[in-house]
């Protein structure tokens, strides 16, 4: 993460907080001089259900879901609120931790105070993990006594004083990306666990945020957005449906910048040169606006710049970037493998969007994107201790480096711990009487409200099959919506109660399965892959083969041990590698050796290959040169 690239920003005047905080005041009730804008809530086309409505079963992403809760549990709430205690004036005798949460980082906070809370409500809801909700329940509990502390709303890691420098245009390391995950881990808190003082903190940072913006003027507040600002727009908004009151959406307006929006609502790429992480979570805010106003043009340039990032400026495993930003022309990629593609954050918030979007089309284009960034960029991204993944190298030669457990605390520390803990938040969907299942993850639903429920058995994707079996007490009508993925091969079949169902299998979209379900019925999907090749876009040399939505990786032999050759962020020893593509055999060369274990080999070479998100330690390669027709 670092700061986004210079642009232009046009003039726009926002509605202003009339009332300013004065330093010893707290009041989470401001009003506003001009009218807000309207909660005008939409009425999405599908809706997600509970995460305590869908429970993970057996299988790879349960284990990896186990080994991030086993990490999280061995964080100490002590050290987590170190920074917090002594910025209020409290005392505190824990060690800190180190890295990005070191007492003179201008970034703690981002981890202790945020995504920590984010992750182990997450996980508590997932799994009923008791020890993370306690666990959780206290940093919320700290961070009150720290806000109570400050007396005017305010609650970080750092002082006021970086806000301060921010406003009068001086260096300073993102403190409003600092804030919003301590605001987005105090509303998440609050929704998936009811923690009501979680909720009350976080009316106090939108309140003091609010009188923040009073005391600048509006250059100043152009460059203020100037430095990541994170989420903040997408928080206030949701703030502003828990609570019904606009005047948080007045707020969340403070953060949009005309100059992106704009562009994109008329359909223009102008994100050649700006940092990725930085951008998406502006759009993800913008969806957000969309749901809960209504205004159409929220929707609109949010699906832009989705398609378009998608097609036009995503590697083949689903995420994009290079050193963090789009360094590259929209759809010309050539020559940007290297050792810092695909910064991991990314792919967290393209998921999200991915699952806005789909929200309001039900069209499997955006699960299958979703599919392919969680299978081939997210998972693989932990090791077996539970630490994460920061860069993503796609040059041929390198190898994954993990995070250190006291001593880093990347932004990707925090976001892989969410998603790790939220693996079941996308498997099922539903409209008001039908239900969709979108991805083939070993779970079980109960959807309490219809009492209906499906067991979902698999072990996708070394299995290439799914089964789904109906729990109900009695007979229901309702239509069952299966996905059909785009990379779908020949001898797809469907089959219902182990009889042939006969239908029309497309690839990329949802096959409507509709009649009247009895206890125990079962659905049962064959989901036949097979080998495909995908150029990286503007180079046609360079070739990355996948099977099914599994992008294949060339086992390249054991990367380095711990030390300084092996690359850690903010200190990197750049290791020498050949990073070169390595000529692509065709794809009648690579043969299955293994459909359990997903293992390959090519013809005439001495290369094993296996997906992606199995190599660990080993160095890779993912693109192949491909010589011209």
């Amino acid at each position: 993460m670092c700061l986004p690239a210079a642009g232009h920003w046009n003039r726009r005047t926002f509605l202003k907080a009339s009332a300013i905080l004065s330093a010893s005041s707290f009041a989470p009730g401001l009003s506003l001089r001009a009218a807000s804008p309207s909660l005008s809530p939409i009425q999405p086309s599908l809706m997600p259900f509970p995460m305590t409505a869908v429970r993970l079963s057996a299988g790879i992403f349960q284990s990896s879901a186990e080994v991030n809760q086993h990490y999280l549990e061995t964080l100490s709430t002590d050290r987590l609120l170190h920074s917090f205690r002594l910025t209020a004036g409290l005392s505190s005798t824990a060690e800190p931790y180190g890295g990005w949460e070191l007492p003179t980082s201008e970034l703690r906070g981002h981890f202790a105070g945020g995504h920590y809370l984010s992750a182990a409500a997450f996980a508590y809801v997932s799994s009923g993990n008791e020890v993370l909700r306690s666990r959780a329940d206290a940093l919320v509990a700290g961070l009150a006594a720290c806000q109570k502390a400050n007396g005017n709303g305010y609650v970080s890691a750092f002082p006021t004083s970086f806000f301060d420098r921010l406003s009068r245009g001086e260096k300073v390391w993102a403190p409003f990306y600092t804030l919003h995950k301590i605001f987005a881990g105090l509303l998440d808190m609050y929704q998936q666990t009811g923690n009501e003082d979680a909720l009350h903190v976080a009316e106090g940072i939108a309140a003091w945020t609010s009188g923040y913006f009073a005391k600048v003027g509006e250059d100043q507040r152009l460059l203020i957005l100037k430095n990541e600002f994170g989420g903040m727009n997408e928080s206030l908004v949701n703030l502003a449906q828990i609570t019904g009151q606009e005047r948080y959406l007045a707020t969340a307006k403070l953060f949009e910048q005309p100059w992106l929006l704009d562009s994109l609502a008329n359909g223009k790429d102008n994100l050649t040169g700006l940092h990725a992480n930085t951008t998406v979570p502006k759009i993800i805010g913008a969806a957000r606006a969309y749901e809960v106003t209504g205004e159409r043009r929220y929707r609109d340039l949010a699906e832009y710049f989705l398609d378009d990032v998608l097609r036009n400026r995503t590697y083949a495993i689903g995420n994009t970037s290079d050193s963090e930003h789009w360094r590259y022309p929209a759809g010309d990629m050539k020559c940007t493998l290297s050792l810092k593609n695909a910064e991991c954050c990314v792919a967290y918030n393209l998921m999200k969007l991915d699952r806005l979007v789909f929200r309001w089309t039900a069209d499997a284009h955006w699960m299958d994107e979703y599919e392919r960034t969680l299978l081939n960029a997210r998972l693989g991204t932990q090791n077996p201790q539970g630490l994460k993944q920061y860069f993503f190298p796609l040059a041929a030669g390198y190898w994954r480096a993990f995070n250190s457990h006291d001593e880093s605390f990347w932004c990707c520390t925090g976001t892989g711990a969410e998603d790790f803990a939220k693996f079941n938040d996308t498997i099922f969907f539903h409209s008001a009487e039908d239900l969709y299942v979108n991805q083939f993850v070993a779970s079980e639903l109960l959807w309490k409200e219809k009492s209906f429920g499906l067991r979902q058995n698999t072990g996708f994707p070394m299995q290439q099959a799914t089964q789904l079996i109906v729990q109900t007490d009695k007979p229901q009508e309702r239509t069952v919506f299966v996905r059909i993925p785009r990379w779908l091969g020949p001898s797809a079949a469907v089959k219902i109660n182990g009889r042939p169902f006969q239908a029309d299998l497309r690839p990329g979209t949802y096959l409507p399965l509709r009649r009247s379900w009895n206890n125990g019925d079962k659905i049962e999907l064959t989901l036949p892959m097979q080998l495909s090749e995908e150029i990286l876009p503007g180079d046609p040399s360079s070739v990355a083969v996948s099977f099914g939505p599994l992008v294949l990786a060339a086992n390249l032999g054991d990367g380095p041990k711990d030390g300084p050759t092996k690359f850690i962020h903010g200190r990197p020893t750049v290791p020498k590698v050949d990073a070169k593509p390595s000529p692509l055999p065709p794809r009648t060369a690579i043969s299955l050796q293994s459909a359990e274990n997903l293992r390959f080999s090519a013809a005439n070479k001495s290369l094993n290959i296996l997906p992606i998100f199995q190599i660990q330690d080993q160095k890779y390669s993912v693109y192949w040169h491909k010589d011209p027709a």
